[in-house]
């Protein structure tokens, strides 16, 4: 049996993330959640106010001998503008920030490095953070596989669907 690895990750709304990674073969949860700011067991309105510190964020747990990390953060890179500042699309604010958190130096470095990679792809400069791993909160239930329960929203068509499409398009081979 191979051995699980669990990365966080913030790139904007959690539902895109969680959306893709749900669909990537290796993948065994995604959870929506909370991370990075100051109050404890805060809620989505708290969040969504930009008051709590804490950024939309998933907790992706993967088997790397099917799904390589680098392509985790390859969809990580590829899923969101990691050069706009607190901001993806009409979602702005520092709960929609682009980061990475990290459990240990090696982790750090690794989000370092692969940082460094793709910023030769990127024309402007990312300003994806890396940050130490605090708590992690789930998120409430109407967040968790909400693109899969509510695939004809708004949001899940306009925002969402393409998102899934270019993963497809990139990552053809790791999607299902």
């Amino acid at each position: 049996m191979s051995n699980m690895k669990t990365l966080t990750l913030a790139a904007g709304c959690f539902w895109c993330l969680e959306a893709v990674y749900s669909r990537t073969r290796g993948v065994s949860r995604v959870e929506s959640g909370y991370i990075g700011g100051d109050i404890p067991d805060p809620t989505y309105a708290q969040v969504a106010s930009g008051m709590s510190g804490h950024a939309e964020a998933v907790r992706v747990t993967f088997d790397p001998a099917v799904v390589p990390e680098d392509v985790i953060l390859g969809m990580f890179f590829t899923g969101h503008d990691p050069t706009s500042l607190n901001r993806q699309g009409n979602d702005v604010g520092t709960q929609y920030r682009s980061a990475m958190f990290y459990e240990d130096a090696e982790q750090k470095q690794h989000f370092q490095d692969a940082i460094a990679h793709w910023q030769e792809l990127f024309p402007r400069s990312i300003v994806t953070t890396l940050e130490p791993m605090s708590r992690f909160y789930v998120a409430e239930d109407i967040h968790q596989n909400f693109y899969g329960r509510n695939p004809g929203n708004g949001y899940c068509m306009f925002v969402i669907d393409p998102k899934l499409a270019q993963a497809r398009a990139r990552y053809a081979e790791y999607m299902y």
